[in-house]
């Protein structure tokens, strides 16, 4: 009997899948994680970023080894050179057309950001009636092709004189920036606390005392990142400046670059990447220096 227990009560030994189970689920999800996230994240970078990193290598090639593939590597420079770099800021009116670039995006932003404020808080907070169908109506107006409101546009622009002049693109650029931003800060606006607003006009606030006071303070990442979409748009928009703007030192980056960089079928195209170059730095510039406002209106706004 005393042997028959001593069996039963010895211990079972474990069997060797049972302690290399967790190493395999381990292996597992590190396999998954690198299928799944770091593979497709890695693929995501090098499409973003190739594009950046031949315009630069271009930027600095000599032309010897731009047009010559079969002695050197065309993903690498062997020689660099900044002849394309002098050749654009001394000797083409490059930094006359980055500030006419700067100066409409500024302007255009600040006025697109002022009438749709006004309109986004207008069309949410005051309650009209039919006021949700003036919101949609707005955004509908942002879906409208540029390429068939550029007709009409042309039309008064050349009537009320301001054809080769930076005010065309100021004053028409607005039609397409003002309906989205509107948009975009009334589901803001929307997510604000309505009673903070009440608690004021109890107080006595009038609606620009609230509206400058209380509601402005709280929408700062909204504000961020309707201005952000404003610039962006703003700086490289093409078809507007191609239209309204004829003399060569008036022009915008984009166009510019592409209509006073190219001579009949001959492409300069180290001076073309470099011009493409130094126009994207100001646009990144501005999105480092935002890009945590811009992160937390996308995440959510004001909690009750």
């Amino acid at each position: 009997m005393s042997d028959a227990a001593s069996v039963t009560n010895a211990p079972v030994p474990q069997s060797n899948s049972a302690t290399a189970q967790p190493e395999m689920m381990t292996w597992d999800s590190k396999t998954r994680r690198l299928v799944m996230l770091w593979i497709p994240l890695a693929c995501f970078l090098l499409i973003l970023l190739f594009p950046f990193y031949w315009m630069t290598i271009t930027a600095f090639k000599p032309n010897a080894e731009l047009y010559d593939y079969k002695t050197y590597n065309p993903f690498l420079i062997g020689s660099p050179t900044l002849q394309h770099l002098w050749l654009l800021l001394f000797e083409t009116s490059y930094p006359r057309w980055l500030w006419t670039t700067m100066t409409v995006a500024i302007a255009s932003t600040v006025l697109s950001l002022l009438s749709s404020t006004l309109a986004a808080y207008a069309i949410q907070r005051l309650r009209f009636r039919g006021s949700q169908y003036v919101g949609l109506a707005i955004y509908l107006a942002y879906l409208v092709p540029p390429s068939i409101l550029f007709i009409p546009l042309a039309t008064l622009v050349f009537k009320l004189g301001l054809f080769d002049t930076p005010f065309a693109l100021i004053l028409t650029y607005p039609t397409f920036l003002i309906p989205f931003c509107t948009w975009l800060l009334i589901g803001y606006f929307k997510s604000i606390p309505y009673e903070l607003e009440e608690c004021a006009l109890i107080d006595g606030a009038t609606r620009i005392q609230i509206l400058t006071k209380i509601t402005l303070p709280l929408a700062v990442p909204g504000l961020i990142s309707a201005g952000i979409f404003s610039f962006t748009l703003s700086w490289n928009e093409f078809i507007y400046a191609l239209a309204f703007i004829q003399s060569s030192e008036k022009k915008t980056v984009p166009v510019a670059i592409l209509t006073e960089l190219v001579t009949g079928d001959v492409y300069q195209w180290g001076a073309l990447m470099a011009g493409s170059l130094l126009g994207s730095l100001p646009v990144a510039i501005f999105y480092s220096f935002f890009v945590d406002y811009y992160v937390s209106s996308l995440t959510g706004a004001v909690k009750e």
